[in-house]
């Protein structure tokens, strides 16, 4: 399991979970499936979680419905969700494990007193445990954001 994400979409990322910290921030991201997984673009949604929002993200239905339409619109796979982890590992909680959909990569950000640290990228395995994907961040993915 691969995943090349582009510079621009980490930045996205980093700078939603540094914006929203302490807590989680949550969003979709877009590209190409196929061997290695291209990552094109980031879109961050709210966080839905009602009450504290430091450990846990929730993404409302609707912004799922959001997200697969806009994968239909521009052509893209919908690869799958990103969130933070305020002052915490960038590695998936239990409650990740039990919410998480076997076809989507989760990114995770470890952010560190405001400032985005490890970004590591998780999917589940035919058991329904987290197996880290590597990943590589390139200049050359393109971007087709609108």
């Amino acid at each position: 399991m691969k995943l090349n994400i582009s510079n621009h979409a980490l930045q996205k990322m980093r700078s939603h979970a540094e914006a929203d910290y302490p807590n989680e921030c949550c969003g979709f991201f877009y590209g190409l499936e196929g061997e290695v997984r291209q990552v094109q673009i980031a879109r961050q949604v709210d966080n839905a979680k009602d009450g504290d929002q430091r450990r846990r993200f929730q993404i409302d239905p609707r912004d799922y419905r959001k997200a697969e339409q806009y994968a239909i619109d521009h052509d893209l796979d919908l690869l799958g969700v990103y969130h933070s982890h305020p002052d915490h590992p960038a590695e998936p909680s239990e409650h990740d494990r039990k919410v998480a959909m076997p076809w989507f990569s989760y990114i995770i950000i470890s952010v560190r007193d405001g400032a985005a640290a490890d970004v590591r990228s998780w999917r589940l395995n035919d058991h329904r445990e987290f197996e880290e994907e590597s990943t590589e961040v390139k200049e050359f993915i393109h971007n087709t954001e609108t």
